[in-house]
């Protein structure tokens, strides 16, 4: 298989018509090997427009890396600038960190699965990306990880509702992104905090995603 060949049809017929403009973001997906991210037996769907499940020693875990051009939609939404600290639930594969940060100054992703934290933490180390630090754990359940600051907060699988706790932890001009709802309607939202703690909803897209573990019915958040 012609990866780069792969990489570039990836980037030009499918993430950039779907309206991933960003130059930053698109220069990303150029430079970071998504196959080194996905497992040995689902290498040839790497740059497919497919969800591709992650099974980590024979073990099906239930998530599964996004199609290429939703992960780059999301991580256009949330313009990330120079300097700031991330907070990912999630890791699964890694590859979302390592978008993640190829833009921002630290990322801290939390993955419930043992294995899977894991996989993501030797993919990301090898391809270099120091500043992303991969923790097992239920980023569900409050710690010293949930309970910091954080600029961005990007839930890497469906909720059914966005979390109130985790808004509360958004700086001010923090902005966090999720898929929504319950099958078979899902939407990615963005939500960004103003600095007077003044929250704005915007809806990016409908799209289904596993959901994310632990996170269930959460008591009513009204914007």
């Amino acid at each position: 298989m012609d990866f780069e060949r792969a990489r570039f049809n990836m980037v030009e017929q499918q993430i950039r018509p779907w309206r991933v403009l960003d130059q930053a973001v698109l220069d990303s997906h150029f430079q970071l090997r998504r196959e080194d991210f996905v497992p040995t037996s689902m290498r040839n769907l790497s740059f497919s427009d497919v969800e591709i499940p992650l099974h980590i020693d024979g073990e099906d875990t239930g998530q599964c890396m996004l199609s290429p051009k939703v992960d780059a939609r999301l991580v256009q939404a949330l313009d990330i600038k120079r300097g700031e600290s991330v907070l990912e639930i999630g890791t699964g594969s890694g590859w979302m960190a390592a978008l993640l940060a190829s833009r921002a100054m630290r990322v801290v992703s939390l993955e419930v699965h043992a294995g899977l934290a894991g996989f993501a933490s030797d993919n990301l180390k090898r391809a270099g990306l120091y500043q992303v630090e991969v923790i097992h754990g239920d980023g569900s359940k409050p710690s010293a990880t949930t309970l910091a600051d954080w600029d961005v907060i990007v839930l890497s699988g469906s909720v059914e509702e966005l979390p109130a706790s985790l808004i509360k932890q958004l700086k001010p001009g923090g902005r966090l992104v999720a898929i929504v709802g319950r099958r078979p309607i899902m939407q990615a939202q963005c939500l960004s905090k103003a600095a007077s703690g003044a929250t704005r909803l915007e809806i990016l897209f409908e799209t289904i995603a596993p959901a994310l573990v632990g996170f269930g019915r959460p008591s009513h958040f009204s914007l």
